[in-house]
């Protein structure tokens, strides 16, 4: 048997009805067998009283003479009467007339400790399995032991008789059993086969509460599933559309000065926007290439951390941050600053460099010159390590805050072409966060400024 082969899928109908049908059975066979237990006891229980009510009768006025026992036996039944003696000596017995001492026979001593003793076994003499009845007597003649008789045969004569209507018995119970167990597997399934086949309102026809769990996660898988497809569609059209316009600039640019409709005074014009064209596809691919790795090591490791983590030194790397930025600053005449206190984060230094190099570049892109970016690092009162990236820029209106991380979303998309923004930078500091179980906080004001907390985790 292939892999594929034991690893398909069985019927939940069949297994259902298997198992029900083995309970069933099994109920059946330990049904029986404790019917048969009880009914032995009830059937030994019969024979003790009526083999007690026999020796009582023989014993009645008995003086203890062995020869005058036989007399008072009953005729023409299938019992058999022996006579003990207080030693163990067999007195007499109607079956056999030699027998070992008696001394050692349970019932015997039973008898003499209690006034009565019962026991069932195969007879030595005469091998068969017998229940016996000992009764003591108070004799003229000294203590002695009447044991009744009887062979266990004629106890199961009965149940034997009765076999063939118990066994039929037991069939039709298990027919009937078998036809309920149809039924009811039929019942149980039906609904969960009713759920499966309207995935769209699953959450609304649970059968049984014990699968609420699973159909909350049918559902939100679905949703999540719904989202990035249309997440998908829609990057797919941006990226489409982000890519068309510099090409179409730069195969117009080139078109006009491989045509010769250039002028020579206007080459370097039109090459210098061919190159700047040319930049802004870059910084967009290299975005898109960036976010796609995010997201693959995100779904490849939903349950783990996708990249290696370390302790990294978020003072260290606010300082190389502000410095490394420090001429795009200058270039948009905005005053860069940062303040660095000692605090220390579990994750990627590069991811970190990158989260904080797009938050500190939407900063001075989004500002007016003369104004001022700073970066702030620390460790709060609750023990957790935090990014703030503040700036008195243009501002985020408040309908656009909740969708400023979202990929390719410009709150004023003529300031982002100018600027060179890809529209991709907040959408990248979103998924380097979520790597890092940090939250985002934002607080913007038009006109007055924005302000973006980044809080790690404790280490």
């Amino acid at each position: 048997m292939t892999d594929a082969g034991k690893n398909a899928p069985q019927s939940m109908r069949r297994r259902y009805r298997s198992a029900m049908m083995w309970v069933n059975a099994l109920c059946v066979a330990l049904t029986f067998l404790l019917c048969t237990v009880l009914y032995r006891q009830i059937c030994a229980r019969r024979v003790d009283s009526y083999l007690q009510s026999i020796g009582c009768a023989v014993t009645a006025g008995f003086d203890g003479d062995a020869a005058a026992l036989p007399a008072r036996l009953p005729q023409n039944q299938p019992l058999r009467f022996t006579l003990i003696a207080q030693d163990g000596t067999v007195l007499y017995d109607n079956v056999s007339q030699q027998l070992p001492n008696h001394a050692d026979r349970p019932e015997f001593k039973d008898a003499l400790q209690n006034g009565t003793g019962t026991a069932t076994r195969t007879s030595a003499t005469l091998g068969r399995e017998s229940r016996y009845f000992a009764l003591r007597l108070d004799t003229p003649n000294g203590v002695q032991v009447l044991r009744v008789g009887q062979d266990v045969a004629n106890i199961w004569g009965i149940s034997l008789n009765s076999l063939p209507l118990i066994g039929l018995a037991l069939l039709l119970i298990l027919a009937g059993a078998a036809i309920i167990s149809r039924a009811l597997t039929l019942r149980l399934v039906r609904p969960i086969t009713r759920m499966a086949e309207n995935l769209d309102t699953i959450e609304a026809n649970v059968p049984y509460e014990e699968l609420i769990p699973l159909a909350r996660t049918v559902q939100s898988d679905r949703k999540l599933r719904e989202g990035n497809e249309t997440m998908r569609r829609e990057f797919t059209a941006n990226v489409s559309h982000e890519l068309k316009t510099p090409l179409t600039s730069i195969s117009g640019y080139a078109e006009l000065i491989e045509s010769g409709m250039a002028k020579p005074e206007d080459i370097p014009m039109f090459g210098a926007r061919i190159h700047k064209e040319a930049l802004r596809m870059i910084a967009l691919v290299s975005d898109i290439l960036q976010l796609s790795e995010l997201d693959s090591n995100q779904a490849a490791h939903p349950n783990e951390q996708p990249v290696e983590m370390q302790p990294v030194d978020l003072a260290a790397l606010v300082k190389e941050t502000a410095q490394a930025m420090t001429v795009n600053a200058r270039r948009a005449y905005i005053t860069l600053q940062y303040d660095a206190k000692p605090a220390t984060v579990r994750g990627s230094r590069d991811l970190l460099g990158e989260l904080a190099t797009n938050l500190c570049d939407n900063a001075i892109r989004y500002n007016q010159p003369g104004g001022h970016v700073e970066l702030r690092c620390g460790t709060g009162a609750d023990g957790c390590p935090y990014l703030i990236v503040e700036d008195n820029g243009i501002g985020i209106p408040q309908d656009s805050q909740g969708r400023v991380f979202e990929r390719f979303y410009r709150v004023d998309k003529s300031r982002s072409k100018a600027t060179g923004g890809t529209g991709l930078g907040l959408a990248i500091v979103k998924h380097i966060a979520l790597l890092h179980d940090a939250r985002i906080d934002l607080q913007s004001q038009v006109g007055t400024g924005t302000t973006i907390r980044v809080t790690f985790p404790k280490m």
